[in-house]
């Protein structure tokens, strides 16, 4: 009996590199790609998943409980991989209402549908549901900021500082509490700042390159000299995959790229690709669009991460360097 796969917030940009890649992979699972479609939503991200016969969208949101109940009455899933959050730390400190909404309570609802769903009692698995998992995916910014040295690793203690992350940190620990409370087959992992294809051009990297290419002001916070480790979005895809079907119930995974950049870099590193692949009419880099703003609110220095349990454990690796995924990445923009 094949059996079904929900994932939430397929149509986001990491879950719609990850939809198509797991259809792909996993005939025999019939997934079920559940989205509110929000601004952060594009079903034109999955088109090549319309013609596959083991994959249905369906639009909902997951802070509808009763939705949330049927949908899992009436599909019996029998796995989960959560996505969906609102996601945004710009977003977040404007309006933080939705993210606690969505990453809190939608978070809840998911695994209080699953529990009932797989669950007789606290540590009482189902007949016949026992392999069944809710991984779920966040973030490395619940853990707070870096100076310049160190890594932050899965014991490291959580200290949140926007809007944002204190949402994702507190759906981490509502995931922990039903693995230890009732015993359900949970995962998490925490990842470093994606990049890649299908990305929402809020973010920095499609945005440098929208901007750029509209003669526009490239905004950088501040001096640019925040640092993040940048992880190439199919490399996360690929660690999920590993996480889902092989990591230790109960267990944190720490994804990251280890590939540490600097804002500015990122921002001059997107303009060189552009001045050999699209130059400006003028002959001028694109450098020259460089503008300091204001720095955002609580600004996080830097995050880096230590993917060393998910190496040694599972056997991860990351496919892709910056310097590679990065041209890629401003190819398929520009295409």
């Amino acid at each position: 009996m094949s059996k079904t796969i929900l994932i939430t917030g397929g149509a986001g940009f990491i879950g719609s590199n990850f939809v198509p890649y797991f259809c792909e992979k996993y005939p025999e699972y019939n997934i079920i790609n559940l989205d509110k479609l929000t601004y952060a939503g594009n079903l034109s991200n999955l088109k090549e998943c319309e013609k596959m016969n083991n994959y249905r969208f369906m639009q909902g949101d997951i802070c509808d409980e009763a939705f949330v109940e049927k949908l899992f009455e009436e599909n019996d899933i029998r796995g989960i991989i959560h996505f969906a959050a609102e996601s945004h730390v710009d977003n977040s400190i404007k309006g933080p209402r939705a993210f606690i909404n969505t990453n809190i309570v939608g978070t809840f609802n998911l695994l209080e549908a699953a529990r009932k769903q797989w669950m007789d009692a606290p540590n009482k698995v189902k007949s016949g549901y026992e392999k069944c998992r809710f991984h779920h995916i966040s973030t490395d910014e619940v853990y707070g900021t870096l100076g310049t040295e160190g890594f932050f690793s899965e014991t490291t203690p959580y200290a949140p500082n926007s809007p944002y992350s204190a949402s994702k940190a507190s759906s981490d620990f509502i995931v922990r509490a039903y693995h230890h409370t009732f015993g359900m087959n949970v995962t998490t992992s925490n990842c470093s700042n994606n990049y890649g294809p299908k990305q929402h051009r809020e973010k920095l990297i499609p945005h440098i390159i929208d901007c750029a290419l509209k003669g526009m002001a490239l905004p950088i916070y501040g001096k640019g000299e925040n640092v993040r480790d940048w992880l190439y979005v199919l490399d996360h895809c690929k660690a999920i995959d590993l996480i889902f079907h092989n990591g230790k119930q109960g267990e944190t995974y720490n994804i990251g790229g280890h590939n540490e950049r600097n804002n500015i870099t990122i921002v001059r590193t997107i303009c060189a690709i552009l001045d050999e692949k699209k130059p400006r009419a003028d002959g001028k880099s694109y450098a020259e669009q460089i503008t300091f703003v204001q720095d955002r609110a609580g600004h996080d220095f830097r995050y880096a991460i230590d993917a060393t349990k998910l190496v040694n454990k599972l056997g991860w690796k990351a496919d892709e360097t910056f310097d590679t995924g990065i041209v890629k990445t401003v190819e398929w923009y520009l295409r």
